[in-house]
């Protein structure tokens, strides 16, 4: 009895040791590298999701968290297409596919391209000029907003 009792605790052990080692934790403020896969216009929605591709790993302490490739997803956070107050295009991401399961991540806004010009105008009601346009395989730049555990 008292052997099948420490087999048991050895398996939790292990078990628990596994899974700790194969956590791990992305800091925040680090900048992931991204690849669009999904076209986005400054005429798309707020809220219009859009897909990405890590453009490069992304290791922490020389360990290697995400390849490169990895599938990421994000949102359209301002654009023009309210008619009451354009605004530039921003996206930020919104989840990371991790082993087949998907993980919710925080990022700054970005404005891909810079700020739209304005006219004097425009800039006096919050309205932005032109259509920023971002195509596959542009590459862009998120920083994680709040550290991110894998």
């Amino acid at each position: 009895m008292r052997d099948k009792f420490i087999a048991v605790i050895t398996i939790v052990c292990a078990c628990f040791a596994a899974s700790s080692l194969a956590a791990a934790t992305i800091p925040a403020g680090t900048t992931l590298a991204v690849s669009m896969v999904s076209s986005v216009t400054s005429a798309d929605a707020v809220g219009r999701r859009f897909e990405g591709k890590t453009d490069q790993d992304v290791a922490v302490k020389g360990n290697v968290l995400l390849k490169a490739g990895t599938k990421v997803l994000g949102k359209i956070t301002a654009s023009r297409a309210n008619n009451r107050k354009s605004e530039p295009l921003g996206l930020e991401l919104t989840s990371i596919s991790v082993n087949g399961r998907t993980v919710a991540v925080k990022t700054d806004s970005i404005q891909p391209g810079g700020i739209s010009p304005k006219t004097a105008k425009q800039a006096q009601f919050g309205h932005t000029a032109g259509t920023s346009r971002v195509t596959p395989g542009t590459k862009v730049q998120f920083q994680l907003a709040q550290a991110v555990n894998l």
